[in-house]
């Protein structure tokens, strides 16, 4: 009779201090706990790098290699990290308790525990919540400028949003389209002056201020779309079959696993050290209440947790 197999236990493993999330807070993080001697464990859902190594195009972070993309940056963040003797674990986070001297970490990989730990998961990028966004995305609808633009190279390309990083991903997409509209409810582009200029410079660029993507309508592919206006409510429909969306219109922090934290507007307080309210545990980068959300902030953040999750 056959033996009856049994299905593989999951590891529970202690660490020094655990880091959950691979974006550069996690990194920094994870390089400067090991370089105090910590064994330390990130933990990543997806891959290393997090919402910037998906951008085509790093920009304004210090020593920068030439021409450097999301996904470059990224690569180079994984192979310093693993060579100073960081471990990596691509696990899916469903539960975590923050609270006691020890802290524990459920994933889909098994269950970690340290007496220290730094929350460095990010945020999600937001959804517009209109008529087609789900059916056609990947059809034209919600794609992503560094995978997804030479596809529509010679078509009519969209981007919605107006911040730093919407508008520096239009840029990159001009590069690409016969035409590219960046579409933003505000009436005037919330981006950096240099990139204002460069979009100015541009001659295949247009702007829709004052403007919002209502709905989107097709079937295998983006076939029209509805831009309202936000003055007078008023309804544009554009057709425009084959064109490409790409959505740029914020972030949602992911902080839905921490309920033992008292968040504000959903982000994660910290001081100075990035200490939350509870102790042992620390918040880095996006994830937390900040005013500048940068991957040169997010770098800082990470060390200035793990020098202080370390001592």
């Amino acid at each position: 009779m056959q033996a009856k197999k049994h299905p593989e236990r999951k590891r529970w493993t202690m660490y020094d201090i655990l880091i959950i999330g691979a974006g550069p807070a996690g990194i920094s993080a994870g390089i400067y706990a090991v370089s105090r001697g910590k064994r330390t464990l990130v933990l990543e859902k997806a891959q290393v790098g997090g919402i910037i190594g998906k951008v085509s195009t790093v920009t304004h972070y210090t020593a920068l290699q030439q021409q450097e993309t999301g996904a470059t940056f990224a690569a180079r963040m994984k192979e310093q990290a693993l060579r100073a003797g960081v471990e990596i674990v691509r696990a899916e986070v469903t539960r975590v308790s923050l609270t006691g001297e020890v802290k524990s970490v459920t994933t889909d990989q098994g269950v970690y525990e340290a007496r220290r730990i730094i929350l460095a998961n990010g945020g999600t990028p937001r959804k517009l919540g209109i008529p087609g966004e789900a059916e056609l995305a990947g059809k034209g609808m919600g794609m992503n400028a560094a995978r997804d633009g030479a596809a529509y190279t010679g078509k009519n390309i969209y981007v919605v949003g107006g911040a730093d990083g919407a508008v520096k991903e239009a840029l990159y997409l001009a590069s690409f389209a016969k035409h590219l509209t960046i579409i933003h409810f505000e009436d005037q582009l919330g981006c950096i002056a240099e990139f204002r200029q460069k979009v100015a410079a541009a001659g295949n660029i247009s702007l829709r201020l004052g403007s919002r993507l209502h709905a989107v309508y097709g079937k295998d592919r983006v076939e029209r779309l509805e831009i309202a206006s936000e003055h007078d409510g008023s309804l544009e429909v554009i057709e425009d079959p084959g064109c490409g969306i790409f959505v740029y219109a914020g972030v949602t922090p992911n902080t839905a696993l921490y309920p033992e934290l008292t968040l504000v507007d959903s982000y994660i307080p910290t001081n100075e050290k990035m200490e939350t309210a509870i102790p042992g545990v620390y918040a880095a980068g996006d994830i937390r209440v900040k005013q500048v959300r940068q991957v040169a902030t997010a770098v800082s953040d990470g060390a200035i947790a793990a020098i202080n999750a370390a001592m």
